[in-house]
C-alpha cells in the first residue's frame, strides 16, 4: 500500500514507541493466570422469528455477577467451572430464557430468543433490569445505544424518522440547529466523528443539506456512539465514534416492509437465500418533493412573474448478503449508494449541483475455537460532490472528493473469565481530489483548470485487555499506535486508553476513563455549519494532525430496579486545531495551506441521565451543562473565543406512553442555549458625491461575542397499530414544533434607506426561522 521506491526513515523516538508497543502485545497475554480445569460454554444468539444475530446480549450465571456479552457476530464464550448451572440469556426487545446446562467439557449451545409481545409482563422487566445491570458492571462509559425500534416510535421532522437526531436527544450530543442531523459531541466540530457503516467509513452522513441522515431505519439494526472512553479499537476522529450496523435479513422467511410519508417512501425486501444458513436485504427510499414542484413550475411557464421553483430530491440504496459457510465461518458483503441532486434551469442559466457517498465491505467472521475470534473487513468508501454551470456558451464546473480502501483485522480472545483480550491492525489508502476548478467555452477561447490531488496512507496496530481485578473492581486498559504517511512526511501518534469501575454496592458504581486520539484528516469549511461542498484534506509537512486528551468521571445508579441514574464530568484538551484565516478562498486555490491557520481548544462540562424502561411509560431525561472554546494567535487578536456550537445548557425529555396494546403516544421537549456567532456593531458607508454608489464596510468585535435567541420545542406523536389480514402495519402521526416557536436559524441585516435622497440611514437586524408547526403522517407495512 506504500510506495516501494520511496525510502522512509524511522525516527529513534517512533522505535522507541513501538518497541513499548510490542511490549503491550507481549504483557496482556501474559497477564492472564490460567485457570486449571475450565470448560467453556460458547454459541450464538439469534432472534426466533428472523435468525438474525443478536449483538449486545447477554449470557449470565443466574443470581451472580458472572457474564459475558455477544460479540459483533452475535457469537458469546463464557468460561466456568465443571458443574451444573442456570444460565440466563437476555436481550432489549425480547424474553429473557433461563436454561439449565450441565458442563462437563466445552459446550456449544445456540439459542433462539423470542421476540416480546406488545403486553409487558414478567418477562420482559427482568430483561429491562439484566440490562441496567450490564451498565453498572461494564467499565464502558461514555456510551450510547438505540436502535431502530426506539427511533422509530418518536415524533419526526415531516415523519421522517432519523436515527442521527434521536441520538442528539442524548446528553452530551449536540445538533448543529433547527432540523439538522450534524453531531458535535462534547465541544468538538462535525468532522472530528468517526462515522462507520458496517465498518465502512462514512464521510458525510447528511442528505438534504444536513436536514436528514443518511441512515435508513428500514435497513438499521442500531447504533452505538462513543462519546469518550473510545475503545481502542477505534481510531482517526477526536470526538465520538458512530458505529452504525446494517440489518442481516431474515433467515426463515421472505419479508416486505415500508412506509410511505409525506415528502419520502421507503421499500425493504428480505429473506433467505438458503433457509436458516443465508440471508439477503435490500433497502431503498425516495423523496418525491420534486415531482410537485414541477408540476407547479409547468402550470406556471406561462406567467413572465413567475420565479421556478429549484429540483431537490435524494435517494439512497442499502443491500446485504449474509451466509454461514461453516459452523465457525461467516461471511457479510453489504453496501451503500445515495445521492442528492439539486436543479435549477431556465432559458439562460443552468445549474446542477449533486453529491452522495458510495460504500462497500466485505467482512469474515472466524472462530478458531470457543473463546478465540477474528473478524477482517475490507471496505471501500467514496465522497464527492460536482458543481456544473452553464451560462450561453460559457460552462463552469467544480468537484472534490476522497476515495479510502481499508483493510483491517480483529481479533478476540477471552483467556479466563477474568481477562477479555482484544488485538488487531488497519490500513487505510486516501486519495484526495482537493477543490478540481475548471471553466470551458464552446468556442475554445476559455480552457482553465486548477485543484490538488493527494494521497496518504493511515495506519495503526492495537492491543486491550478488559480485567476484572475482583467482583466489584474492573479495568480496561489498552494502547494503539496510529499513523499517517502523505509527501514523505510518517507522522505518528501513540494512544493510550485506560477506563476503571468501582461497584461500591449493587446499585452504584463509579468510572473513570483517560482516552488520547489523532485525527489525521481534516474537513475544510467557511461555514459555520457542514456543507457538501467542505473539503476534506490531509495532515502534510504544514499540517500536523490534530490531537485530543479527555478525561471522564462518572457515577452509575440503579434506584427501585426501574430507575438508571447516570452523570459523567469530562474535560477534553485539543491541540493543532484547525481554521481557515478570515477572508480566506478555498474554491480552485492550489496553496490552500496558506489560507490555513492553526490552534488549540478545550472543553469541559457535566451530563445528567435519567433512564426508564419499565413499564407503561418509558423515556429519559438528559441534561448538560458545558463549555466549548478556541485560541488561534492569527485569530480575533489571539484572544480566546467560544466556538458556534458552544451551548451551557441542554435539555431534552422524552416520554413513550403505551396507551394500549394498539395505541402509543410520545412526546419530545428539547431546550438549549442559542448559538454564538458573530454580528457587526457598526459600518462605515462611503457614497460617492453623486450619492449613486456606496460601499459598506461593517466593523466587528470579537469573535461569537453573540448569541442567537434560546432554542426549544415541543414534538408530538401517536403510533396507531393496525391490524391487517396478513403482517403488520401502522399509522404514525406526528407534530413537529407543536406550539409553533420561531426558532432562530440565522440573523442577516436588512439595509434601510431614504428612498427620496437615496441614502442609508441605517440597519436592522433580521431572524430568519426554518420550520412553523408541521403535522404528518406515515403509513408503514410489513408483510
Amino acid at each position: 500500500m506504500f510506495p516501494p521506491s520511496r525510502h522512509i526513515p524511522f525516527p529513534r523516538s517512533a522505535q522507541g514507541l513501538f518497541g513499548i508497543f510490542l511490549l503491550l502485545l507481549l504483557f496482556l497475554p501474559f497477564s492472564v493466570v490460567k485457570a486449571q480445569d475450565r470448560v467453556t460454554l460458547n454459541g450464538t444468539l439469534r432472534s426466533a422469528a428472523t435468525g438474525e444475530v443478536l449483538i449486545g446480549a447477554s449470557v449470565s450465571v443466574a443470581g451472580t455477577t458472572t457474564g459475558v456479552e455477544t460479540n459483533t457476530n452475535g457469537t458469546y464464550a463464557l468460561p466456568l467451572n465443571p458443574g451444573t448451572y442456570q444460565i440466563q440469556f437476555s436481550y432489549i426487545g425480547f424474553q429473557t430464557l433461563t436454561q439449565e446446562v450441565v458442563l462437563t467439557k466445552n459446550t456449544r449451545l445456540n439459542v433462539e430468543l423470542l421476540e416480546n409481545s406488545n403486553q409487558l409482563g414478567e418477562v420482559v422487566v427482568e430483561s429491562e433490569r439484566n440490562t441496567f445491570q450490564e451498565r453498572l458492571t461494564t467499565p464502558q462509559m461514555s456510551m450510547e445505544t438505540l436502535s431502530s425500534r426506539e427511533a422509530k416510535l418518536l415524533p419526526a421532522l415531516f415523519g421522517e424518522v432519523d436515527i442521527i437526531k434521536t441520538l442528539q436527544l442524548k446528553p452530551g450530543i449536540q445538533s448543529g440547529g433547527e432540523g439538522s442531523s450534524g453531531l458535535f459531541v462534547r465541544g468538538g466540530s462535525s468532522d472530528q466523528n468517526l462515522v462507520l457503516l458496517d465498518d465502512a467509513l462514512v464521510y458525510n452522513p447528511s442528505h438534504l443539506f444536513g436536514f436528514f441522515s443518511v441512515f435508513n431505519p428500514d435497513a438499521v439494526r442500531g447504533v452505538e456512539l462513543y462519546k469518550g472512553g473510545f475503545p481502542a479499537q477505534f481510531g482517526g476522529r477526536l470526538s465520538s465514534v458512530l458505529d452504525v450496523k446494517l440489518r442481516e435479513g431474515n433467515r426463515k422467511e421472505n419479508d416486505v416492509s415500508g412506509g410511505i410519508g409525506l415528502i419520502a417512501s421507503r421499500l425493504t425486501v428480505e429473506g433467505p437465500i438458503q433457509k436458516d444458513k443465508s440471508s439477503f436485504l435490500v433497502s431503498g427510499r425516495r423523496t418525491y418533493v420534486d415531482v410537485f414542484t414541477r408540476m407547479i413550475n409547468k402550470a406556471k411557464e406561462s406567467d413572465p412573474e413567475w420565479s421556478p421553483i429549484p429540483d431537490y430530491y435524494f435517494y439512497d440504496f442499502n443491500a446485504k448478503a449474509t451466509f454461514e459457510l461453516g459452523p465457525n465461518d461467516r461471511l457479510f458483503l453489504s453496501g451503500y449508494y445515495g445521492r442528492d441532486f439539486f436543479k435549477f434551469n431556465d432559458e439562460d442559466f443552468d445549474f446542477n449541483f449533486n453529491w452522495g457517498n458510495r460504500v462497500g465491505s466485505a467482512r469474515w467472521a472466524h472462530q478458531f475455537s470457543p473463546r478465540f475470534f477474528v473478524n477482517t473487513t475490507f471496505s471501500a468508501s467514496n465522497y464527492q460532490y460536482q458543481i456544473k454551470n452553464q451560462l450561453d456558451i460559457y460552462s463552469f464546473s467544480l468537484t472534490s472528493h476522497i476515495t479510502d480502501l481499508t483493510l483491517k483485522s480483529d481479533f478476540e480472545y477471552i483467556s479466563s473469565e477474568h481477562h477479555h483480550l482484544r488485538f488487531g491492525g488497519s490500513a487505510i489508502d486516501h486519495r484526495f481530489t482537493v477543490g478540481r476548478l475548471e471553466a470551458n467555452s464552446q468556442d475554445g477561447t476559455v480552457n482553465v483548470g486548477a485543484g490538488n490531488y493527494y494521497r496518504g496512507q493511515e495506519y495503526g496496530v492495537y492491543a486491550s485487555d478488559d480485567w476484572t481485578l475482583s467482583p466489584v473492581f474492573t479495568l480496561s486498559y489498552g494502547l494503539r499506535l496510529s499513523g499517517f504517511l502523505n509527501n514523505g512526511k510518517n507522522f505518528l501518534g501513540l494512544e493510550p486508553r485506560a477506563a476503571a469501575s468501582y461497584r461500591f454496592s449493587e446499585t452504584l458504581t463509579l468510572k473513570a476513563n483517560y482516552t488520547r486520539m489523532f485525527q489525521y484528516v481534516h474537513l475544510i469549511s467557511n461555514t459555520g455549519a457542514s456543507l457538501p461542498t467542505d473539503i476534506w484534506y490531509p495532515s502534510s509537512p504544514g499540517v500536523k494532525p490534530q490531537r485530543s486528551d479527555q478525561f471522564t468521571l462518572g457515577l452509575t445508579k440503579l434506584y427501585k430496579d426501574k430507575y438508571l441514574f447516570s452523570t459523567e464530568a469530562y474535560y477534553k484538551k485539543m491541540n493543532r486545531q484547525l481554521d481557515l484565516r478570515d477572508g480566506a478562498q478555498i474554491f480552485g486555490n492550489t496553496e490552500l495551506e496558506q489560507e490555513f491557520v492553526f490552534g488549540t481548544g478545550d472543553s469541559y462540562g457535566q451530563e445528567f441521565y435519567v433512564e426508564k424502561k419499565e413499564g407503561k411509560t418509558t423515556g429519559w431525561i438528559g441534561y448538560t451543562l458545558s463549555w466549548s472554546n478556541r485560541t488561534f494567535p492569527d485569530l480575533n487578536n489571539g484572544k480566546t473565543f467560544p466556538t458556534r456550537f458552544d451551548r451551557r445548557h441542554d435539555l431534552s425529555v422524552v416520554a413513550i406512553h403505551e396507551l394500549n396494546k394498539r395505541l402509543s403516544a410520545t412526546a419530545t421537549f428539547v431546550y438549549g442555549t442559542g448559538n454564538a456567532y458573530s454580528l457587526p456593531v457598526q459600518r462605515f458607508v462611503f457614497q460617492d458625491v453623486n450619492g449613486e454608489d456606496y460601499t459598506v464596510i461593517p466593523v466587528y468585535p470579537e469573535r461569537n461575542s453573540f448569541r442567537l435567541a434560546a432554542y426549544h420545542r415541543l414534538d408530538l406523536g401517536l403510533v396507531w397499530r393496525l391490524r391487517p389480514k396478513r403482517g403488520s402495519s401502522d399509522l404514525t402521526f406526528s407534530v413537529y414544533n407543536a406550539y409553533n416557536r420561531r426558532n432562530p436559524y440565522f440573523v442577516y441585516f436588512e439595509t434601510i434607506k431614504d428612498e427620496e435622497n437615496n441614502q442609508i440611514t441605517g440597519f436592522v437586524a433580521k431572524q430568519v426561522s426554518l420550520f412553523p408547526v408541521i403535522p404528518s403522517v406515515t403509513y408503514n407495512f410489513k408483510f
